[in-house]
């Protein structure tokens, strides 16, 4: 029974290889369309009106926002605001984000764009309140230690030991 079973598959294996052939078309063309994954180019998107996506894409930015990815949040609102430039929630945590991760002209930006939508709701208030801060911010920046000393003061250069043995 076993001198069957091998016969069986040296003449199976026999068939095939007598079956294959060289290949006589050749190999297609590579497509112009296709981008190497590794270059990180993300496709263009053309927007148009779509408030569904707008709300689905401020739905994914909440949650990204409540495991605490600030900058994935920040893209999803921005998307969302792409979708739906009428969208006065998305301006807000958009402007919310971006002022979380200190992106002062952007941050700005948003809530100028979420007063100019909703200029009486219910957070217009407190954008009032930080675009006064950060307008105020961008004007004085921080002041570091280097720029803190007065010039006129010389530098202090600290003594070189002398070592001798």
């Amino acid at each position: 029974m076993r001198l069957l079973w091998i016969a069986a598959f040296l003449l199976s294996a026999g068939l095939t290889s007598a079956q294959l052939t060289e290949r006589t078309e050749a190999p297609p063309e590579s497509t112009a369309g296709l981008v190497d994954e590794d270059e990180d180019v993300l496709p263009q998107t053309e927007y148009a009106f779509n408030p569904i996506q707008a709300k689905k894409d401020l739905k994914v930015g909440k949650f990204y926002d409540k495991r605490g990815n600030r900058r994935a949040a920040a893209a999803r609102y921005l998307e969302a605001t792409k979708w739906n430039p009428t969208y006065a929630e998305a301006y807000w945590r958009l402007a919310e984000a971006r002022d979380e991760l200190n992106q002062t002209p952007q941050a700005l930006d948003a809530y100028r764009a979420y007063l100019s939508l909703e200029p009486a709701g219910k957070q217009a208030p407190r954008a009032k309140d930080r675009i006064a801060a950060l307008e105020e911010s961008l004007k004085n920046p921080p002041v570091t230690a280097e720029q803190e000393r007065d010039p006129a003061e010389p530098k202090l250069a600290l003594p070189i030991p002398n070592r001798q043995r």
